[in-house]
């Protein structure tokens, strides 16, 4: 006969009875062990219990396991955007597929353990015929945003008069309770965001349970030693802002694990790659690029180093993802415009991604008298200066060499030349308006080879970007295109400009 951990689930579905259960082999045992030992099992066979979570690997992950080989309860103390919830979500994974339950019981009672006054009373009247239902591990989660409008009731629970009267039961019974969330949760997991935003009253609601397994119920003298599993989640600003998390709590918090932003660009990609929502149809019609993807990225790097971005609130990594979702759309309402089929991505492209960045930064004071938009500009136009040293020579590094390879892009541009990029040009228009700046391509072609058309095309704009960014050319962003011209010129024309519009406001 096989051992009840040998059992499949369908082999385990069709115990219906708590004494089939006992001729199975079942034996109790606690949520923590049960991911103990399964956390065990996966790493014996070399399996990663955490998919899907970059950047961690030999950080957050490796601590994550040693709190539960510790069974300990957990806190993940981090920014936002650092994928905190993500992995309290991920360890249902390491619990059975199914756990027997007393059927009925309204705290999900251990067949061989039961702890509600129902489930005892039907285990003493039925014994061995006592009905089994199986919970599967997808329903032994339970998540909580603290608020602070978050009551005891509301996780440990109150007294039920109209319990009460119906069943004609005085409130000095037991069943009269009506439980909360933590209870309910028992042999589950139990996870609460932003813990600090808990009333400290609540805060210390939970010790009890924390430590000895105790619940307090207006007068009731109740101890349930229940069992879960706790996860945590906090914000380090919320220990000096909205609120903190109360010293006993946090000493009973045996494991904090302190998470972080990717450290390089590509673990940042891979995380924007997977979360991006990006369409069928868009993954279809539009061709996206690798220097596209790293300027998204280091959009988020810039903003977290930026003086006028409130370090303590951090910058989410939902500010790479919602710009790549808006970069695609960008070139997409371009191809609506213009009726074409398809479409490769454009610098231009990136002025899209604005209203994603000014929704996911906090500004500090400095930053609120430049405004978002301008910062979010400022942001994109540092990201575009980094990464064109990474495919182009510095244009301050080769500006009084023989065979600077810009040489005659910015003295054409220095004849009174300018050129106008629409958001919205079509194909045809856009080539022909890059072609017109002499040696630009051959500018593009001498330093790579073996390019594609379109990407000819792409780092053809990517260089005009480039050198208005190190003061070469002079670049103005307004509502529809991008100007380019020389840089006295373009200054001039930013002076006369503002003189017209102060004129108008008179």
């Amino acid at each position: 006969m096989k051992k009840y951990q040998e059992l499949s689930l369908e082999d385990k579905l069709k115990i219906t009875t708590l004494g089939a259960l006992k001729s199975a082999g079942y034996q109790s045992r606690t949520v923590k062990e049960e991911l103990r030992e399964n956390l065990i099992q996966k790493l014996q066979n070399k399996e990663n219990p955490f998919t899907a979570i970059w950047g961690y690997e030999d950080t957050v992950i490796p601590e994550l396991e040693r709190g539960i080989l510790s069974m300990h309860n957990i806190n993940l103390l981090g920014l936002r955007g650092q994928a905190k919830t993500r992995i309290a979500r991920l360890m249902i994974h390491l619990l059975d597929d199914v756990i027997p339950v007393v059927e009925g019981s309204e705290l999900n009672d251990d067949p061989l353990q039961p702890l509600s006054y129902t489930a005892k009373e039907k285990i003493e009247k039925l014994g061995d015929n006592t009905p089994i239902f199986w919970w599967k591990r997808e329903d032994r989660y339970t998540e909580k945003l603290a608020t602070p409008d978050v009551s005891v009731a509301d996780l440990i629970g109150d007294i039920d008069p109209i319990k009460a009267a119906t069943d004609k039961l005085s409130y000095s019974d037991e069943r009269v309770i009506h439980y909360g969330l933590v209870p309910r949760s028992h042999r589950g997991l139990f996870v609460i965001n932003e813990l600090p935003d808990l009333q400290p009253r609540i805060q210390v609601a939970l010790f009890n349970i924390l430590q000895e397994g105790d619940i307090q119920i207006r007068g009731f003298k109740i101890r349930l030693p229940l069992d879960i599993q706790f996860v945590f989640t906090a914000n380090p600003e919320d220990y000096t802002n909205r609120g903190s998390i109360v010293t006993p709590l946090k000493d009973r918090i045996e494991t904090q694990i302190i998470t972080h932003y990717p450290k390089d660009l590509q673990i940042a990609k891979k995380i924007t790659s997977q979360e991006a929502n990006i369409k069928p149809a868009q993954l279809e019609k539009i061709t996206m690029n690798d220097i596209s993807c790293n300027l998204i990225e280091q959009i988020a790097f810039e903003a977290r180093e930026s003086e006028f971005v409130d370090e303590k609130s951090g910058v989410s990594a939902r500010l790479t993802i919602s710009s790549m979702e808006n970069l695609y759309s960008a070139a997409e309402l371009r191809i609506l415009l213009n009726s074409e089929d398809k479409t490769y991505i454009r610098v231009a492209d990136l002025v899209g991604t604005i209203p994603a960045i000014t929704g996911k930064i906090e500004l500090v004071y400095e930053g609120e008298q430049e405004g978002a938009g301008e910062v979010a500009q400022s942001l994109l136009s540092k990201a575009i200066r980094k990464q064109f040293l990474g495919f182009f020579p510095s244009p301050e590094k080769v500006r009084k060499l023989e065979d600077n390879p810009y040489k005659y892009i910015i003295e054409w541009f220095g004849e009174g030349n300018s050129i106008d990029i629409l958001n919205d040009m079509t194909h045809s228009q856009y080539q022909d308006t890059l072609n017109s700046v002499p040696t630009l391509r051959a500018c593009v072609e001498k330093l790579h080879e073996g390019l594609t058309e379109d990407e000819i095309y792409y780092r053809m704009e990517f260089v005009l970007h480039g050198l208005a960014e190190f003061s070469q050319l002079s670049k103005h962003q307004l509502v529809a295109k991008t100007s380019f011209s020389d840089l006295l010129s373009g200054m001039m024309n930013f002076s006369s400009s503002d003189f017209e519009d102060d004129e108008d406001d008179e």
